[in-house]
């Protein structure tokens, strides 16, 4: 069931992230400006099926105003530390948005971005259409290249995790090692990065 809406559609770009605390895989920020549309069912894509995020991201990708996702892989991360990902994603995301818009929301405590128009918001892709839109086309782009790279990498069930860190994918890489896709800098993979 969708959040209740505390700010009506206007030329807000909601911005929300996917894959922060995973152990593999890039780190997406989403950015949507949906402008003067309304789409049924926008909430946090955490609190969506797998079936209900795919059609409203296409929903949202055919009626919105502007997208932008932005991307920072596992190496990047790696090299550069989470909050100047977190940054840079949400720099690149942004950076698609071309068309104007009179305020930015970003879902969380902090300002990822450099804009006198930001307003930070905890549990914004709860409330804010425009954030959870993001929420949701950050985290099916995400998902669907983790499905991918399943078949990139197999053994590593990236289609069933998507890169968190669960038992099993502990297992899979206390047998078959580490990938490039795996974030060495993150504390329960640190002893792989002499290794890699």
């Amino acid at each position: 069931m969708a959040g209740v809406s505390l700010y009506t559609i206007d030329m807000i770009v909601g911005i929300d992230e996917v894959g922060r605390g995973a152990w593999a895989g890039p780190l997406v920020v989403g950015a949507v400006l949906l402008g003067d549309v309304r789409i049924d069912g926008l909430t946090d894509s955490k609190k969506l099926t797998k079936k209900q995020r795919e059609r409203l991201d296409l929903e949202i990708r055919q009626k919105a105003a502007a997208i932008g996702l932005g991307w920072v892989s596992a190496k990047q991360l790696d090299r550069i530390g989470l909050s100047q990902s977190l940054k840079l994603a949400s720099a690149r995301a942004i950076a698609h948005i071309v068309k104007e818009y009179d305020e930015i929301i970003i879902d969380g405590t902090v300002a990822f971005i450099e804009d006198p128009r930001v307003t930070l918001m905890a549990k914004a892709d709860l409330l804010v259409p425009s954030v959870s839109a993001a929420s949701i086309v950050a985290k099916v782009a995400r998902d669907n290249y983790m499905k991918h790279l399943d078949g990139v990498f197999p053994g590593y069930a990236f289609i069933s995790h998507v890169g968190y860190g669960t038992a099993a994918h502990r297992e899979a890489i206390k047998g078959q090692g580490v990938t490039p896709l795996h974030r060495l800098s993150f504390a329960p993979l640190a002893q792989y990065r002499d290794l890699d």
